[in-house]
């Protein structure tokens, strides 16, 4: 008797395992048909993976040139004009270091290495100040500051002459700070030849041929 209930129950069961693979059966196939249709009807998306770019301000470009510009290794002097000497005269200047270089040449080519940081660290701390622009060629450029300027452009500059050699290792070194100016912390300059009616301006130190004011 145990024996014919076993055989029933196994009989039984193999009878349920197959309705049931039957049934999944059934269901997988109505499943991929009900998919295939929607895939059909509805249009498939894309995702395609993108780094998200966004657009800077419109002066950032100038920004980041500064910020780029990495200051060269100063090695050790008893003097600045041993400093000078020592700076290495790059094949070509960021535009950055040739706008500052550019105004040390202009303003102060004639004048001591002291006059020449000196010129040179003005430009430097307008750009660090936050009352002009935040880049060496936005604050050499800006409109009626420097005379040398003629319609947003530098005057041709004879770029093998020793004059320009200085001036592009004063504007390594202003850039850098790896020696301090006579007058540092000045924003403002005149020649003294002149006699300006600056109120608020607090004067420093006269260089060479020019007046510093903070």
């Amino acid at each position: 008797m145990s024996n014919k209930l076993n055989r029933a129950s196994a009989v039984a069961v193999a009878a349920m395992v197959v309705t049931i693979a039957v049934s999944a059966d059934g269901s997988g196939a109505a499943a991929q048909a009900t998919m295939a249709a929607a895939i059909n009807q509805e249009p498939v998306t894309q995702m395609v993976s993108q780094p998200v770019v966004q657009p800077l301000p419109a002066d950032a470009s100038a920004t980041d040139q500064l910020q780029n510009t990495v200051a060269i290794e100063q090695p050790k002097a008893q003097s600045l004009g041993q400093l000078v000497a020592a700076q290495p005269q790059p094949g070509e200047l960021s535009r950055e270091l040739n706008c500052l270089a550019g105004a040390i040449y202009f303003e102060a080519k004639s004048e001591s290495l002291e006059g020449q940081l000196a010129v040179g660290r003005v430009v430097v701390e307008r750009s660090k100040s936050g009352r002009f622009p935040n880049s060496y060629c936005g604050v050499v450029f800006q409109r009626s500051q420097f005379s040398f300027v003629r319609g947003n452009a530098m005057p041709a500059i004879p770029k093998a002459s020793r004059q320009w050699k200085n001036a592009v290792a004063i504007a390594q070194i202003a850039h850098a700070g790896s020696w301090d100016s006579p007058v540092e912390g000045a924003l403002f300059f005149h020649a003294a030849r002149v006699s300006p009616n600056w109120r608020g301006a607090a004067r420093i130190a006269r260089v060479g041929n020019h007046i510093f004011y903070r």
